[in-house]
């Protein structure tokens, strides 16, 4: 494909990292906020996104750590083998789901991500050094490889936490975080010195003077001379090499600043717009829309993980002579995905609706908000409740599911959110539960399905597979815009995004916990975040990749990976204030905010473009 094979050994690499984080992050904020019938913590929504926060925060902070260590110490290599072994532990850790095993899994995840992340991004860049040019192309290939492992992991992940217990999907996580430090370090051998332990001061003063200067431009010097006017113009032009040296790191700076107001609104993708999509959004579909989800998702699976597929059919070709093991984990993964892939589906087409009664007592009289009238409300009644001589009605609601039930039985429901949302238990799990509702089933409906919450999430990595390649040949064309206006893009679209949530959040009262807008607002917002992001994200690692001097290199990603941490924290801490916000004013108002603040900072950096491009001296 033009490129160097390791870059595809390190594209499934970062895949499967990117699997095992986003496919956990998609379900942390779900588990700590679904009830106990759900099998979650039952935590209110500000403490489960003040969590996020933290854990968001530290996990982008570690890097600055993880790439000195590697620069100093270690190495690329072993930083990125000893980060997916810390992050393997944390994902199985996580997966036991008592308090002391869920907090010491956050805490391996943060410490193992601080070693992988700036380490492998630094190796894609050692794979292009004399070849500047195909840099960014590489990049946005290589953010196909992290976008490709954010879908299956938040679809995957995702799907089984929600549909069959949380522990499993934190599990999942960690058996692909696994295979994907074990296809690393059987295939190491390909990157030859790339990514080595770095060289001693004994080392370095053995080699010659080009070998170990710190980010001079060969450009930029004279030849060394003999005569004392031509070392006297060299003086000159390493000086001039320092000020140029300092102006890309100023760029580089005010780049990785204004990205701060990037991902604060972008990363409410897993705390606020996850809220959004459970509780305010409308995610039942009945008869043909069903029937037409149920196709367009299984579409939406088959056809990326055909494509990786092939890519990895492609690699095979390339090295299995040389990296045969590592080539046989990898296809021993892709068998498990598309295991679980075709069981997915199958599950989905599987799934019936059924009307179901129940009997429901008296509990108290409150004011409607709409009509202002007195109405009675009723809640079902469980194997705790005290009946007395309280009014006892029969209600009726329906469940969704894959086991097949026949019309007249008598089942056991639970209330998974204290709102009347019912889920169907039986055997161990309905053992365990003190708080059944015995229902009886009336009817089948029409088929009717029920979209998970964490779905929405794989529409960013769906939309990113699909625009990457445009994205990588633009910015390979004439049409190629600098950096600055790159971001200022990115910005502005990811404030569009936001808009069609607010626009969308309009019909929701104020104060309201829960709603049904449209899907096609959050479909809209993911979309245009995504277009951003691709403006934005993939093209700045190749930036800082350009700018920062070669000694550098790791702590600039560390730097770059810190502001990311700082927006992280603060996102999660923003999105903490919906509950303040939506009461307050309303949730529109809140998606707001997430419109204007990056729309502005777009704008800023197009004012400052041209004085941006000056002292990037060349950098294009």
């Amino acid at each position: 494909m033009g490129h160097p094979a390791g870059l595809f050994i390190l594209f499934f690499t970062e895949m499967w990292e990117r699997f095992s984080y986003y496919g956990m992050r998609a379900i942390l904020v779900l588990f700590l906020v679904s009830a106990t019938g759900l099998g979650g913590w039952e935590w209110a929504r500000e403490d489960a996104l003040q969590l996020y926060a933290m854990y968001t925060l530290f996990v982008y902070i570690t890097p600055l750590f993880g790439g000195f260590i590697a620069d100093r110490l270690i190495g690329f290599k072993w930083a990125v083998v000893l980060g997916a072994l810390l992050m393997t532990l944390g994902h199985a850790s996580m997966a036991i789901e008592t308090e002391f095993f869920f907090y010491a899994g956050l805490i391996l995840l943060v410490l193992g991500n601080g070693f992988f992340k700036p380490n492998i991004s630094s190796m894609v860049s050692g794979l292009y050094e004399g070849k500047e040019d195909k840099k960014d192309a590489g990049y946005t290939i290589f953010y196909m490889g992290i976008n490709a492992g954010a879908f299956l992991g938040i679809l995957l992940c995702g799907y089984i936490g929600e549909k069959v217990g949380w522990s499993y999907g934190f599990g999942l996580a960690g058996i692909f975080m696994l295979i994907g430090m074990l296809q690393f370090w059987f295939a190491r051998k390909m990157f030859g010195k790339i990514g080595d332990k770095p060289l001693n001061k004994m080392e370095q003063d053995d080699l010659p003077m080009d070998e170990v200067a710190d980010g001079i431009d060969p450009d930029d010097i004279l030849d060394s001379q003999t005569d004392k006017a031509e070392e006297n113009e060299q003086q000159k032009d390493v000086k001039i090499t320092s000020k140029v040296r300092r102006d890309r790191l100023i760029v580089l700076s005010i780049l990785a600043f204004f990205t701060i107001f990037f991902w604060m609104a972008f990363e409410q993708a897993g705390g606020s717009m996850t809220i959004f999509a459970n509780d305010y959004t409308d995610r039942i579909l009945n008869g043909g829309a069903a029937t037409a989800f149920t196709i367009v998702n299984a579409i939406i699976v088959l056809v990326p993980t055909a494509v990786l597929t092939w890519v990895l059919a492609k690699l095979f070709q390339a090295t299995f002579k040389n990296i045969a093991l590592s080539n046989i984990l990898l296809g021993t993964s892709f068998a498990i995905i598309w295991g679980i892939v075709i069981w997915m589906i199958n599950k989905d087409l599987n799934t019936h609706s059924y009307q179901v009664q129940y009997s429901a007592v008296y509990s108290e009289t409150v004011e409607n908000e709409k009509t202002k009238e007195e109405e009675k409300v009723y809640v079902p009644i469980n194997e705790q409740t005290e009946v007395n001589d309280r009014e006892v009605i029969d209600k009726k609601t329906t469940i969704r599911q894959d086991k097949k039930i026949e019309a007249g039985e008598a089942i056991q429901l639970v209330d998974v959110d204290g709102q009347g949302k019912f889920r169907h238990v039986y055997g161990r799990t309905a053992e365990k539960l003190d708080s059944k509702i015995e229902a009886t089933v009336i009817k089948e409906k029409e088929n009717e399905l029920e979209i998970p919450a964490s779905w929405f999430g794989i529409l960013n990595s769906l939309f990113i597979i699909s625009f990457a390649p445009l994205f990588s040949k633009i910015w390979q064309s004439r049409f190629n815009p600098s950096a600055p206006v790159k971001f200022a893009l990115g910005l502005i679209l990811l404030g569009i995004g936001f808009g069609f949530l607010a626009y969308g959040g309009l019909s929701i009262e104020q104060g309201a916990k829960t709603a049904s807008v449209s899907i096609i607002w959050l479909i809209l917002a993911y979309l245009f975040h995504t277009l951003g992001e691709l403006s934005l994200s993939p093209v700045g690692l190749s930036y800082v990749s350009k700018l920062s001097p070669p000694k550098l290199l790791s702590l600039m990603f560390g730097m770059w990976f810190t502001a990311t941490a700082l927006a992280n924290g603060l996102a999660g801490l923003m999105g903490s204030l919906i509950d303040y916000i939506t009461t307050a004013y309303s949730i529109s108002f809140f998606f707001m905010i997430f419109t204007v603040v990056p729309m502005v900072a777009g704008l800023i950096l197009l004012v400052l473009n041209k004085w941006l491009v000056s002292k990037m001296h060349g950098i294009r």
